[in-house]
């Protein structure tokens, strides 16, 4: 197997003596490669020949699209040689997850630069007059804003609030298989410590007593934190991840683990299927599968999942709740688990934009510990682009752009914009194919868990499908390197178009799916939110329906837009306000 790469890697070399076939099967071993990792063609003929040949040459040449001379072969096969010695040790180094590249992905690129301030701007906002519902269950449904108003107003407490999503979880969580580990002790802790406090007048903002869950990447001490994957059930960690103390600092409490697709991927795990509330019968999407599931039933106040591409779009579509992915690099990532470094992110997923501007308030800001964060290196003292909400331009004043609509609710969508003063103009993203680049994804994600495959323990993964991660990190140890660089290359002139797109609108108004490619490669913010529902064939009742969402994209920074547009179409619909059937 080194031997091949290095074929595809190298064109040029020196005349060698051959490697052996014995040499180079048991390099293939080395990272669990069998007959199912080569082409047919190359495997056959390493089987059948007692050294690496001219014609095993010839046959990886394809793989790398490349017509080499038979004496350019003979040219390379001291320089593979050579080289594979230096990759044998470069593999005896130990890494960890968190061990980043050399690299650093900047979305400010394409050519805007971001904005920096000394401080943090806290967020301005006071809760309003909000009366406690009747009944537990519409108390279980409420936005941040109103659960912030009653615990402020001590109208209910934060261990009685934290007690009721903790029995909802314990009730609901196995139906929907959404929840991998509660964390009911320090929950507690953490509700008394908050009503202890607002019972003396001290309120620390909007999150303060709010009880929520994580998606199961991020690691919280004291608790697994498994990532979804069978070989890391037993994972722990010896400090929380920054998302988590930032968190604790707002008062928030944290009551349950939730789940993700094992590594990030789907809404497969390993102890289940996370279902959706709509339809327990249909997936809930990937890879924030349990964030989506459980803030659509819920069983949380709010949620935080991530975002490598889709996996916060996706679920926020399938649970008809809103997801916002900010900026690249304005939430620290540091301790949550990497999947691939210059497209992770974490965000909020809410039961309103409101709710995920609240929730953004709290989370955004400087982190050394995060080497993508948004801040200025020189000066430790900064951070990014203040946030403020409410919102300090009205929405009417925002410059919006609109991609083409064809679904009915989507058509929908403008009108309501139009009819709320919003002046639209049309737009196109970029002509630039995106697919492609998508095999930087696959490389660095490959990279990350390098040591899963080499060691086998791929093959304890629930998915073992072509388009699970055990076939996609063997195939991508063939992308060369040439390959994923002028991927970058490509991606650096995506980044530029889509700044010229962004200096004509401040927002976008897309289809859900329009434009997440691009954004995801580029690092622009989107939000995704319900903006209608549709029944379901087989549905028993009418209540079983099919949540569907639209997605406003936002120009670098301009999170605090995206939100802006969003909260305006919701004062003006209900869809956020739907409940599933489930409960």
């Amino acid at each position: 197997m080194r031997v091949y790469i290095y074929i595809m890697y190298y064109r040029h070399g020196e005349m060698p003596d051959m490697f052996s076939r014995r040499s180079f099967l048991e390099s293939a071993a080395t990272i669990g490669a069998g007959s199912a990792l080569f082409p047919g063609i190359l495997y056959a003929k390493v089987e059948e020949a007692d050294e690496i040949t001219l014609d095993v040459i010839e046959a990886a040449e394809k793989l790398a699209g490349l017509k080499l001379t038979p004496q350019e072969r003979e040219l390379m096969l001291e320089r593979i040689q050579r080289d594979a010695q230096d990759w044998a040790a470069l593999r005896e180094v130990p890494l960890e997850n968190s061990d980043a590249p050399a690299l650093i992905f900047d979305p400010t690129m394409g050519g805007r630069s971001a904005p920096i301030i000394a401080s943090p701007s806290p967020v301005d906002w006071q809760p309003g007059e909000v009366s406690r519902p009747a009944s537990d269950e519409d108390l279980a449904f409420m936005s941040v804003p109103e659960l912030s108003a009653l615990l402020r107003s001590r109208q209910v407490t934060s261990e009685e609030l934290t007690g009721l999503y903790l029995e909802r979880l314990r009730k609901h969580g196995p139906v929907l298989e959404c929840v991998v580990t509660l964390t009911p002790e320090r929950a507690i802790r953490q509700a008394r410590a908050a009503d202890a406090e607002l019972d003396a007048g001290n309120w620390r903002g909007p999150l303060h007593g709010v009880p929520w869950g994580a998606k199961d990447v991020i690691a919280v001490e004291g608790y697994p934190t498994t990532w979804g994957a069978m070989p890391f059930k037993d994972q722990t960690f010896d400090q929380d991840a920054e998302v988590v103390r930032r968190l604790d600092s707002a008062g928030a409490v944290l009551v349950a683990k939730l789940t993700t697709g094992a590594l990030a991927m789907g809404n497969v795990w390993y102890g289940g299927s996370t279902k959706t509330p709509w339809n327990v019968e249909a997936g809930s999407g990937g890879s924030s599968a349990g964030p989506g599931a459980a803030v659509a039933a819920g069983l949380v106040g709010f949620a935080i999942g991530s975002e490598t591409y889709g996996s916060i779009v996706n679920p926020s579509e399938k649970n008809g709740v809103t997801g916002l992915r900010p900026t690249f690099g304005r939430v620290s990532r540091s301790g949550a688990m990497t999947l691939c470094w210059s497209f992770d992110k974490l965000g909020p997923m809410c039961r309103s934009a409101a709710c995920c501007a609240l929730v953004f308030g709290a989370l955004h800001g400087r982190d050394s510990g995060d080497p993508d964060d948004s801040s200025d290196p020189g000066d430790p003292t900064t951070i990014t682009t203040p946030f403020s909400w409410p919102a300090l331009n009205k929405p009417q004043e925002l410059r919006v752009g609109y991609l083409a609509m064809e679904r009915d609710s989507d058509i929908a969508v403008l009108r309501v914009f139009e009819d709320a003063g919003i002046t639209l103009r049309p737009v196109e993203l970029p002509d630039i194919p995106v697919g492609p680049l998508f095999s930087m994804l696959s490389a660095e994600a490959a990279a990350v868990f390098d040591g899963l495959t080499r060691s086998g323990q791929d093959d304890v993964l629930v998915r073992q499908d072509a388009r699970a991660w055990p076939n996609s990190f063997r195939a991508a140890q063939f992308v060369p390197a040439v390959t994923y660089i002028n991927a970058s290359r490509v991606r650096a002139l995506l980044m530029k178009e889509m700044k010229r797109l962004f200096d004509d609108v401040d927002v976008i108004v897309a289809p859900t799916w329009g434009g997440n490619a691009q954004t995801n490669l580029t690092g622009h913010p989107s939000i995704s939110m319900p903006n209608g529902f549709e029944p379901l064939e087989d549905a028993s009742s009418s209540a079983r329906r099919r949540p569907v969402s639209f997605t406003i994209l936002g120009g670098l920074y301009k999170d605090e837009a995206v939100l802006s547009l969003a909260n305006l179409y919701q004062s003006k619909t209900p869809f956020h306000r739907q409940r599933p059937p489930i409960s």
